[in-house]
């Protein structure tokens, strides 16, 4: 069975059906789940999911209303669950306080792309994810310098997120040998589990991409699938396909 993990963003297409859909993933066996709070300069991201970010923020999703979700749904699974989000929201909320709330809605750990980890002195990210058991989930490039991959792989807890692509987000044709050799060069310096994302859209490339890595995961393809038709039984067919 493939390592997957899957990603919603809360709030999109509205808060019931991304909870409805974030069910379907777990009941179809994916083994971690992201759940992304909607953010308006989602830099990381593909036009996918940049446009369910704006969708779900003219919804009206707030990050209460993401806590609330993730509560709801950890108290129906044992899967570990992680928030995705972008470091204005963590700052605005209170780095402590965010993190504090994400531990008591029952979070595994937190994505943040554009964590300024230079500046932990200041912010006492890692500090703050560890006092409240939350795994803070680093996450690298192709370009991620080896100086950088050595304290990464130094601080690593839960997994390493590893961009196969530079740039953002979104389903591609293929997953390349030069992916696989960047994710080689990754585990010389990482000893935790690594995860792939930034592409993958079916069980080929899924396969491909778990010669190396330990945990592939898809995205915007299951944003697209579901977009489709809006069919829960649908996507649990989708899903069921990548994970068999």
């Amino acid at each position: 069975m493939n390592t997957l993990m899957t990603h919603i963003v809360a709030g999109y297409p509205s808060m019931q059906e991304s909870e409805q859909i974030a069910l379907t993933m777990l009941e179809s066996g994916v083994k971690y789940l992201e759940i992304q709070i909607p953010f308006s300069d989602p830099i990381a991201d593909g036009a996918t999911i940049m446009q369910a970010n704006q969708d779900s923020l003219q919804n009206g999703t707030t990050p209460e209303d993401c806590f609330s979700l993730m509560n709801r749904l950890s108290m129906k699974t044992d899967t570990p669950l992680l928030f995705m989000t972008y470091f204005n929201i963590v700052h605005h909320y209170g780095v402590e306080e965010f993190c504090k709330r994400a531990q008591e809605v029952g979070c595994w750990g937190l994505i943040v792309p554009d964590i300024p980890m230079d500046e932990e002195e200041y912010d006492h990210y890692l500090e703050l994810c560890k006092k409240y058991k939350l795994n803070a989930i680093q996450v690298i490039s192709p370009i991620t310098p080896e100086h950088r991959l050595k304290k990464i792989g130094e601080v690593a807890s839960g997994f390493v997120y590893c961009v196969s692509r530079t740039g953002t987000t979104g389903a591609r044709s293929d997953f390349n040998v030069s992916q696989l050799e960047y994710l080689e060069n990754v585990r010389k310096h990482v000893s935790t589990p690594l995860a792939t994302a930034f592409g993958l859209s079916n069980r080929k490339q899924i396969d491909q991409a778990l010669k190396k890595a330990d945990i592939a995961v898809v995205g915007s393809k299951i944003i697209k699938v579901y977009d489709e038709d809006n069919d829960m039984q649908n996507l649990s067919s989708f899903l069921s396909d990548l994970i068999q």
